[in-house]
């Protein structure tokens, strides 16, 4: 039986409309929950930023979803403040709600996975530098190797709309050409943009390599939870909210492509 807080919606955020992949795939599994998203356009990329700055946005950020719109969870939809700041959020809220972030049920997938000897990882700088993934991954199978790479033109390439076009092949190329990468069985896409290049990622292996994105397996995992703490909603009352910090028509033709679907941002700034 559902408890009192089933109804409430669920919060979804990132630094910018990236995340946008992860609440369409919330959505998609779970139809009857309520999404409240919050993109922090105004100071994207995080991915450039220091850990204490991105502190603060994930304060402000968490304050407005819980305070404001009264979600019932936080889905922390960027693997660099993850990477940054799950921890530190987990701890101010002392497990009142349930907080989520993209990292740990990647992890948890890929140490499943008996198959995969090597991994690679492709992310932000801040992400990659924070050795979150192979602190994570090596403490679960210590024999497991790990490659990494920081990919910094790929989200801005993405935002900007390139795909599938001779500008995306040749950036995409230029990195996973990186002999390091060689032989891996498994590419962890550590950017919620990524998910938007994965058939071209998958092309560039032909297909023999096995890609892992933040978005039906957090989903599955948030189901999961929200099931042991008896907080899946019966029926959706209320529409899902986008909200950004800072709006621009870029941002609103975008939107529509990260989502898979036509939505409308609201622009909010937030303390």
């Amino acid at each position: 039986m559902a408890n009192s807080q089933s109804s409430q919606p669920i919060g979804v955020f990132d630094s910018g409309i990236g995340g946008l992949t992860v609440a369409h795939a919330i959505s998609k599994l779970m139809p009857n929950e309520r999404i409240i998203y919050f993109g922090d356009t105004a100071h994207l990329p995080y991915g450039d930023k220091s850990p204490e700055l991105i502190h603060s946005f994930v304060q402000s950020i968490s304050k407005f979803l819980i305070r404001k719109e009264n979600c019932k969870a936080v889905v922390m939809a960027c693997n660099t403040a993850s990477a940054t700041s799950y921890e530190f959020l987990r701890d101010k809220h002392e497990g009142n709600f349930p907080i989520i972030n993209v990292i740990d049920p990647i992890v948890e997938a890929i140490v499943s996975d008996n198959s995969i000897k090597k991994v690679g990882l492709i992310a932000t700088k801040t992400t990659v530098e924070s050795g979150v993934y192979q602190e994570k991954l090596n403490r679960r199978n210590p024999e497991l190797e790990i490659e990494v790479l920081a990919t910094p033109l790929l989200a801005p390439m993405i935002e900007e709309g390139f795909s599938q076009d001779k500008i995306s092949h040749t950036v995409i190329e230029n990195y996973l050409s990186n002999p390091k990468f060689k032989d891996i069985d498994a590419l962890i896409l550590g950017c919620t943009h990524y998910v938007l290049i994965a058939d071209e990622i998958s092309e560039f292996f032909d297909g023999k390599v096995k890609l892992f994105d933040s978005t039906d397996i957090l989903a599955s995992k948030l189901k999961v939870i929200l099931d042991n703490e008896n907080l899946l909603s019966d029926k959706k009352e209320k529409r899902n909210k986008f909200y950004v910090s800072d709006l621009t028509k870029g941002f609103s033709e975008s939107a529509s492509r990260f989502y898979g679907e036509n939505l409308v941002l609201e622009l909010n700034k937030i303390d």
